[in-house]
């Protein structure tokens, strides 16, 4: 969720309706072959040998400090709850932006370690209520702006955590890798992501009622900031109007707290006595969370932070292999294409697919039959990728323990909570928690009803 944006700029010209317009559609798709290849891994940060312990936030300034000295090729960040993010260069390969990444992270941990603290891929804070580490105006004003709405808002801030995968928005003409493709390929093939990586089914202990309570709490918290603009038509414009149409989060200021507006587009704002400048709209740009997020490239948002040290490389081997390969991504396209219905021309996340993929991961038949195929299409393409055996490996390990089985990493945590059931079926136990927990009808997580699997 961070980016790389100054707090406050000095006024320069305002911009108009028209060259808000103009300017995002020349920015945030930038077409040719698709060459480079980028992630993004986010993760929570624990005590080294008791997980469930947070670190306070005097050591973890003091391992911040540390970390920041490390001659990295990522940029290093850290979320509003004190997670960490390494984020890649533009990599001309699968396997330089693998080796890359690998080589930071193992910096990383190496001087987390000497701190006794840790890295932990879950999609959500399993353990641990919300608690903002970072107190700085943007997420003051942010924190302040979702409230409105709930408390997803500040679960989203503080306890999520993903892998987020970036590739190149593709050619200008129609085909497999064109940019009109792949922005579509992306929003429904998404589902299928969100259901086999998903692994976020826990909050303070207890079972949400969802695989993915990261995804919930995305399409619940903000519509207007967090879902997609309708697929139909060309991206551009469709992008561009909901740039405008999408509410100001806030109104930076050189001191003191920043405004937040109530019910202001950055329409409105642009039509007012006191419009905008372009740096006010390339910070509203930063401020907008949908699924798929056009920033010159495609930044796929919805896949869960996943468990072990190298679980990050699955998703970003199997989504690179199903959008840069042509045949792979033509056999992923055939095979989303009759899921789409299923949205019923909502936008992502927020219709019945998505809703379906984050509540039941691949126990739904559909999103299970579409992985397996996208699996195997991968599989397929990753050889001609450039794949390691390695990480050929270790993506027929994870199709052969959870997507052939029709399972996801959350799975593994609702196994623990099934242990403690006394019997229960998991199905019983889940239809339990889904009548019990369902974060869309604004319930707080430090209210959920669902089984403690705390250890």
């Amino acid at each position: 969720m961070s980016d790389s944006v100054s707090d406050c700029t000095e006024r320069r010209s305002a911009v108009t309706e028209a060259e808000v317009e103009a300017l995002v559609r020349g920015i945030c798709f930038k077409t040719g072959p698709p060459r480079t290849l980028g992630v993004e891994v986010e993760w929570l940060v624990h005590e080294l040998r008791q997980p469930q312990l947070p670190a306070s936030p005097e050591r973890l300034q003091a391992a911040y400090a540390a970390l920041r000295t490390l001659p990295l090729r990522s940029a290093l960040t850290v979320e509003p709850g004190g997670q960490l993010e390494l984020s890649s260069l533009p990599a001309a390969s699968l396997m330089e932006c693998i080796g890359s990444v690998s080589a930071d992270l193992d910096a990383v941990r190496a001087v987390l370690r000497e701190a006794d603290l840790g890295l932990s891929g879950y999609g959500h804070e399993p353990w641990n209520p919300p608690s903002r580490y970072l107190h700085e105006p943007r997420y003051d004003a942010m924190e302040r702006y979702l409230d409105r709405a709930g408390p997803e808002g500040r679960a989203m801030m503080c306890s999520s955590a993903s892998v987020q995968v970036c590739l190149d928005a593709g050619y200008e003409e129609p085909g497999p890798l064109g940019h009109g493709r792949r922005w579509w390929l992306a929003h429904q093939l998404g589902a299928v992501l969100v259901a086999a990586f998903a692994h976020s089914p826990v909050a303070r202990g207890r079972y949400t009622g969802w695989r993915s309570t990261r995804q919930s709490l995305w399409a619940a918290m903000d519509p207007g900031r967090s879902a997609a603009p309708p697929l139909s038509g060309d991206p551009r414009a469709a992008w561009a109007r909901h740039v405008l149409d999408a509410p100001v989060m806030c109104v930076r200021a050189p001191d003191g707290p920043w405004d937040v507006p109530e019910g202001l587009t950055f329409r409105a704002w642009t039509r007012s006595e006191n419009p905008p400048d372009r740096a006010d709209l390339d910070y509203h740009l930063t401020t907008l969370f949908p699924p798929v997020r056009p920033r010159g490239h495609l930044e796929l948002r919805m896949i869960d932070a996943q468990p072990g040290d190298d679980g990050w490389i699955v998703p970003l081997a199997v989504t690179a292999a199903l959008f840069d390969d042509p045949e792979a991504a033509e056999i992923a396209y055939r095979t989303v294409k009759p899921l789409a219905e299923r949205a019923d021309s909502r936008p992502a996340p927020c219709n019945p697919l998505w809703n379906d993929a984050a509540r039941h991961g691949l126990t739904d038949p559909e999103l299970r039959e579409a992985a397996v195929i996208c699996f195997a299409a991968a599989a397929e393409a990753l050889p001609r990728l450039g794949a390691t055996d390695e990480v050929r490996e270790a993506v027929a390990e994870f199709t052969e323990r959870y997507v052939a089985r029709g399972r996801c990493p959350a799975d593994d945590l609702l196994t623990r909570l099934h242990s403690q059931s006394h019997g229960q079926s998991h199905d019983q136990v889940h239809d339990q928690a889904h009548d019990q927990a369902d974060v869309h009808h604004g319930r707080s997580h430090g209210q959920l009803d669902g089984k403690d699997i705390r250890t």
